[in-house]
């Protein structure tokens, strides 16, 4: 993986981790996704560059819209991350999808290609924005767009939520993580202000299934939790199982089958070329 990909993540998200990776993490509510499609000035077909794609999560969901399903004439899709890459080759066959190594700021793409770049739960871990920006700003088409989407576990709409993220987040220090809001330096750098309009923002409340295995699983996923050893781990697991159990703010969909609200939320920036 590139020496331009921190340190965490190329630990975190190496061979090895992917498979529950992609098991563990949802997918992006199709009103975001519609969102986006209209967001997007230039008429179809389109052609589509997903950055930091990881397993192709986003890039399913994408194709699988009925807004965007035929609206897509090719989507290339970079990731630095070789074991991201074989996961994403298994689970992503659609002939107008491609995948390559890559980063943010050297994608390998040509000048003026993209209609749209689109990075899904990926760019808090960018190491230099400005850089990121100006390779957004030369593979884009005139009046190309930038979307950035993250998913998140909504820690204001449920105590055991918060109490689950007060409890991982004690080992995710050093790592630039989305709440951190580090990446909103993004918007001040010179290249953004030279290519592109002020960003628009929203977000999406809604709610998933949840299940003990289910926040088991997507808190192991977490890049700074995959890496402790095996009796850190299991520690963090131990604490998720007492806070389940407290029930606090707990909403049952089905308790005999084990089946709770998992509040999430879908948050997207938007931003025009100039």
């Amino acid at each position: 993986m590139s020496e331009k990909v921190h340190v965490l993540a190329k630990q975190g998200f190496g061979t090895g981790t992917n498979e529950l990776y992609d098991r563990a993490r949802p997918s992006y509510q199709a009103n975001a996704i519609a969102h986006l499609r209209q967001s997007v000035r230039a008429s179809p077909p389109l052609n589509v560059v997903e950055l930091g794609a990881g397993t192709g999560i986003f890039t399913r969901a994408l194709l699988a819209h009925p807004d965007w399903a035929e609206s897509i004439k090719e989507l290339r899709a970079v990731e630095p991350s070789e074991g991201m890459r074989d996961v994403f080759t298994k689970t992503v066959s659609d002939p107008r999808v491609s995948v390559r190594e890559g980063t943010f700021d050297t994608t390998g793409i040509e000048d003026g290609w993209a209609d749209l770049v689109v990075i899904a739960q990926a760019f808090h871990w960018c190491p230099d924005y400005d850089k990121a920006v100006s390779e957004f700003a030369r593979i884009l088409k005139p009046e190309g767009i930038v979307a950035f989407i993250w998913n998140l576990e909504d820690r204001n709409r449920a105590a055991w939520v918060a109490q689950l993220r007060d409890r991982i987040e004690r080992h995710e220090s050093g790592t630039p993580q989305f709440r951190l809001g580090l990446w909103r330096a993004t918007f001040s750098t010179p290249s953004y202000l030279a290519n592109f309009e002020p960003q628009e923002e929203n977000v999406w409340d809604y709610v998933l299934h949840g299940t003990r295995d289910i926040v088991v699983n997507r808190a192991c996923s977490k890049s700074y939790i995959a890496v402790l050893n095996p009796e850190e781990k299991q520690k963090v697991i131990e604490d998720i199982d007492a806070i389940l159990q407290r029930k606090e703010g707990l909403v049952w969909i089905d308790e005999a089958q084990g089946i709770f609200e998992y509040p999430y939320q879908t948050f997207l920036v938007i931003a025009k070329k100039k």
